[in-house]
């Protein structure tokens, strides 16, 4: 990526910032949409006649494996990167600093509510209800699985934050002050496993009219809590897009164990 280009393009995001994340978030909910469209009337009628378990857990560890190592993968062009000199860490600052510029108090003020969709405290007292609710309803295996899905990403991010050690961007507008490090952003990624848990768990325990509704509300969550950290000034772009790929990575993980489980138990 070359150097000027790149950082011309984050002033340019950072100076229509608010714009661009609502047109982004419409396009995203949109994509979202057309998928699960596309997935129910092409794909899912394909399904009905149940094929045996041994197809069924092929096809589901593939497709898991292809969204694992994707998103693997972009993680680790990421972290490539992260050099103080390179192309994206360059546009990282220039985003950064072009948004301190452009953005006032009162979009701040706003992301600064809405990013508390994603603290440790929020996610912490979700877990633990979802998690009672689950295991009050027998639904045993979905009990441990969600534990286990926000459990583990509470355990991997801060181990990758100590391993790579970047520091975060400064942040002088007062609405709040986050120590620690800053690759990959925490709250991303928690939002993705949490939000993204809570629509799985919507498609396996709620009436069809709740699925799509369940997806649009957890990508709209998940998305805006990513991009509260940017427009706050407490992570870089990269942060929270490396955030996203570890997250997802890890949710899709524990999805497809629940599946494989679930398809094991199931009768033949």
């Amino acid at each position: 990526m070359a150097l000027e280009p790149a950082v011309a393009l984050a002033r340019q995001v950072g100076a229509n910032a608010l714009p661009m994340f609502l047109v982004s978030l419409c396009l995203l909910l949109l994509a979202v949409a057309v998928g699960w469209w596309a997935l129910r009337a092409h794909m899912l009628p394909r399904t009905q006649r149940r094929p045996p378990a041994p197809a069924m857990v092929l096809l589901n560890a593939a497709a898991g494996f292809a969204v694992v190592v994707s998103a693997a993968a972009l993680f680790a062009k990421i972290a490539e990167h992260l050099g103080s000199d390179g192309a994206m860490a360059l546009a990282d600052e220039a985003l950064t600093a072009a948004l301190r510029s452009h953005v006032g108090a009162t979009t701040l003020k706003v992301f600064a509510g809405l990013t508390h969709l994603g603290d440790v405290l929020t996610l912490s007292v979700l877990g633990a209800a979802m998690a009672l609710l689950l295991w009050c309803r027998r639904q045993r295996a979905l009990a441990l699985g969600w534990v286990l899905a926000l459990g583990g990403n509470a355990l991997l991010n801060p181990l990758l934050k100590r391993f790579f050690e970047r520091v975060r961007p400064l942040h002088e507008h007062g609405l709040l002050s986050e120590p620690g490090f800053s690759f990959p952003s925490g709250h991303s990624s928690g939002a993705t496993v949490a939000y993204g848990m809570l629509a799985y768990l919507a498609v396996r325990t709620l009436a069809s009219r709740w699925h799509l509704p369940a997806l649009l509300g957890a990508t709209a969550l998940v998305f805006t809590v990513g991009c509260s950290r940017v427009f706050l000034q407490v992570h870089f772009a990269s942060d929270v897009a490396a955030g996203f790929a570890s997250g997802a990575a890890w949710l899709t993980v524990c999805i497809l164990s629940l599946e494989l489980g679930r398809l094991y138990r199931r009768p033949a």
